[in-house]
């Protein structure tokens, strides 16, 4: 019988599961694992080793065992390293930190490690955490995350004719071929989301923006729909299901704006 191995990562919490009466079923998203499954005994009946570290999108250092990396591991302890009060304190933040998290969650598989997006998740949370919650920011995540996942979608022309994006042009997005076609080559009698030159220059300057500027970028109205309609259709059309925390998202803010 092999030996359980201990190990120490820092990870970000994305979702807990009930077990039994007292243990929880955690999943994080850890910076030297990937997506990492453990079992936290007793963490529900717990005021001392697991006091609030298991909410969603925290940040700890996770002490765990496991013999194998296919295997649940043992969570052992868990200490928080950043608890994100400010988003807490803010509902708007909230739903968008949720709505990141989730997205990670759905993008990534267990047991893959991937540096980048670890750090994609700690810098926009940082972000949203000390500035404002914007749409550009949400923008920015979805794409850096889809290009991190291998779904980057072709944005710079049009995929049918190769033609670079040109200002005053018209385009439509198409999701099952994941690019842009011009209206020359869209079809007529089936159109996808219609989407400005405009829109996507500023889309293609956010995926590389350095993270400091975000926070500098405004969406109007009409570019501010149409990089939604693009980004989020994609998404759900690549999970081949509806995202739940974006469709609390929308819900909470039809309410507000009613």
């Amino acid at each position: 019988m092999s030996a359980r191995e201990s190990h120490k990562t820092a990870g970000f919490v994305l979702r807990c599961l009930n077990y039994g009466e007292s243990d929880l079923i955690v999943t994080f998203y850890s910076s030297d694992f990937g997506k990492l499954k453990g079992i936290a005994k007793g963490a529900k009946r717990s005021k001392k080793r697991f006091a609030n570290v298991f909410e969603p999108f925290s940040l700890t250092n996770i002490m765990f065992t496991r013999k194998s990396r296919d295997m649940l591991a043992f969570i052992e302890a868990c200490d928080v390293i950043e608890h994100y009060r400010p988003i807490r304190e803010n509902l708007e933040k909230t739903l968008i930190a949720s709505y990141f998290i989730e997205l990670a969650d759905h993008f990534n598989p267990e047991g893959k490690k991937n540096e980048k997006v670890f750090e994609l998740l700690r810098s926009f949370l940082a972000l949203l955490q000390e500035e404002k919650a914007s749409e550009a920011a949400v923008r920015f995540f979805e794409l850096r995350l889809l290009k991190l996942a291998g779904f980057e979608p072709a944005l710079e022309g049009c995929i049918s004719c190769k033609a670079p994006l040109t200002n005053g042009n018209s385009y439509y997005f198409y999701a099952r071929e994941g690019g842009l076609k011009c209206a020359s080559c869209a079809r007529a009698d089936r159109c996808d989301q219609s989407v400005s030159a405009g829109t996507v220059r500023t889309l293609l300057m956010g995926k590389d923006m350095d993270i400091g500027k975000i926070k500098m970028v405004a969406l109007g109205d009409s570019l501010a729909a149409e990089s939604r309609n693009i980004l989020c259709g994609f998404i759900t059309h690549v999970l081949g299901r509806e995202v739940k925390s974006l469709k609390i998202m929308e819900q909470v803010r039809r309410l507000g704006a009613d």
